[in-house]
């Protein structure tokens, strides 16, 4: 039942119906669907699958693109989709039965047909929607990363082969980098007081090059900031079509004023200038999907609806409230109330660290479970763990016969609140109130609390000295806190 802090925070996505529509709706995606469907018999592609140059003119028309160079690189663009994401299926003549390779050269044509995946984009699952989409996601980012260069002949050697060298270009490096600054847009994006605003292209830049520790950046770090950041404006045209990202890119007016060699100075009014880029839902989910397959924890809320209470309540622990919320509510929907509290509450005994914390969140999801809780919390008020926990239930549902708490139980219960709080790293100022609130309730606090047999209480007693306000309250809990040690078997 123990738990990890997760590196990330939880976020709560749209439907898979709602980002199946989405993902359909983003504009690569439907013009490569346009196009798969157009194909046929008569569609002219090359070796490589790709659309041969006599056919992009056909093949921009049909997607209503301007008759010129970028409206036949945007079909060819959705061309090259459809194909990576199984919409169309170009066979080669040169793997045909009985052919020859060394009797066709780049110039020959394969033929073209609908693929099983085009189907599914209308008559399968959301799950199938998506799945595709994301084949999709992981094309562009391969277009994203892909080497820029002016001239490809000058990288072609007299025998043939093409010098990546030449390139300066590491696709791992490439790819780390895009992956680490989307990372950065998600955590900006779905973090704890998040909002919902379009993050400055140089502040994305910056995230990434500028260490934290460093005060006034160098003129070297400036440098990479503004290299890294018309790489990013390239690539967020490149992942905008996608749907991932809502992408205002850099103003090409400013390139031409600053000879693409500087980034906005801090006091700069018009920011946004300089690029702005926003995740979308669907890039919500696309890029945890790409975090997932990479090993990293990128929870969800819902992803404990059907666990057990014990695998809920660790789960929780060091979740921001309003998510440990909705992750309950989801799980209760699950499970619903007939035998939920019971569950919960013996999920919520332990010794261990995080035992505290499961605790608090039990009494949250009580809270939420209602009156068909009653008779479970009943059936713990003599628990030594519970018993305290289930008489604050009662009580703040005004019911009536609920006996009063002994004194031990009293302090082992303001222990194992205070330990809870300790635990979840929460707001300092509401701590020290918490500490004083609870320590001021109680005459002689400090000279009872070293007693309690909870395994927190030194560790308790010692962070109450650290915070109480009062000298005089600070220095008899460090006090309480050594007799607890020196009594052994509470805390370490």
């Amino acid at each position: 039942m123990s738990a990890e802090r997760p590196i990330l925070p939880p976020v709560r996505l749209h439907t898979e119906a709602e980002l199946a529509r989405d993902a359909l709706a983003a504009p690569l995606l439907a013009r490569a669907v346009r196009l798969a469907r157009w194909a046929g018999p008569d569609t002219r592609v090359g070796a490589g699958g790709e659309l041969v140059d006599a056919q992009l003119p056909a093949a921009a028309e049909h997607l209503g693109l301007a008759a010129d160079e970028d409206g036949a690189a945007e079909a060819s663009e959705a061309w090259r989709l459809a194909v990576d994401t199984g919409l169309v299926e170009v066979e080669d003549p040169a793997t045909e039965p009985g052919a020859d390779e060394e009797d066709f050269t780049d110039d020959v044509e394969g033929t073209v047909t609908a693929g099983e995946n085009l189907a599914l984009l209308t008559g399968g699952s959301p799950q199938d929607v998506l799945s595709i989409w994301l084949d999709g996601l992981e094309a562009a980012h391969a277009d994203a990363t892909a080497p820029v260069f002016d001239d490809f002949a000058d990288l072609v050697g007299e025998d043939g082969s093409i010098d990546f060298d030449a390139l300066d270009w590491d696709p791992e490096t490439e790819a780390e980098f895009l992956d680490g600054v989307l990372g950065n847009l998600y955590l900006l994006t779905v973090g704890e007081g998040a909002g919902d605003e379009a993050v400055p292209l140089p502040a994305l830049a910056a995230s990434m090059i500028v260490p934290d520790d460093m005060g006034e950046p160098t003129d070297d770090i400036l440098e990479q900031v503004s290299d890294a950041m018309m790489r990013l404006d390239d690539q967020f045209r490149v992942l905008e079509p996608i749907g991932i990202v809502e992408y205002r890119p850099v103003d090409e007016a400013l390139l031409a004023e600053e000879g693409e060699e500087s980034v906005p100075p801090a006091d700069d009014d018009d920011v946004t200038r300089y690029g702005m880029v926003k995740l979308t839902p669907l890039g919500i989910y696309g890029i945890r999907a790409r975090m997932l397959d990479a090993g990293v924890d990128a929870p969800a809320i819902g992803d404990l609806a059907d666990k057990g209470a014990d695998v809920l309540l660790g789960g929780i622990a060091y979740y921001p409230e309003a998510a440990a919320r909705g992750e309950i509510e989801l799980w209760l929907a699950r499970h619903g109330a007939d035998g939920a509290a019971g569950e919960l509450l013996d999920a919520a005994r332990g010794e261990d660290p995080q035992a505290p914390l499961r605790r608090l969140h039990c009494q949250q999801a009580l809270a939420l479970v209602g009156a068909d809780a009653e008779p479970a919390v009943r059936a713990v008020l003599g628990d030594p763990e519970l018993g305290g926990l289930a008489r604050v239930w009662l009580a703040e549902r005004g019911a009536a016969d609920v006996p009063p708490p002994s004194e031990a139980m009293i302090f082992w219960l303001a222990i194992d609140t205070i330990a809870a709080q300790l635990e979840a790293d929460g707001d300092l100022d509401e701590l020290q109130g918490l500490v004083e609130g609870l320590s001021g309730q109680h005459s002689g606090f400090f000279d009872e609390a070293w007693r309690v047999d909870h395994p927190a209480t030194a560790d308790v007693l010692e962070a109450m000295g650290r915070l109480h306000s009062d000298k005089k309250q600070a220095k008899d809990a460090r006090k309480a806190a050594f007799k607890a040690r020196s009594r052994g078997g509470s805390g370490s």
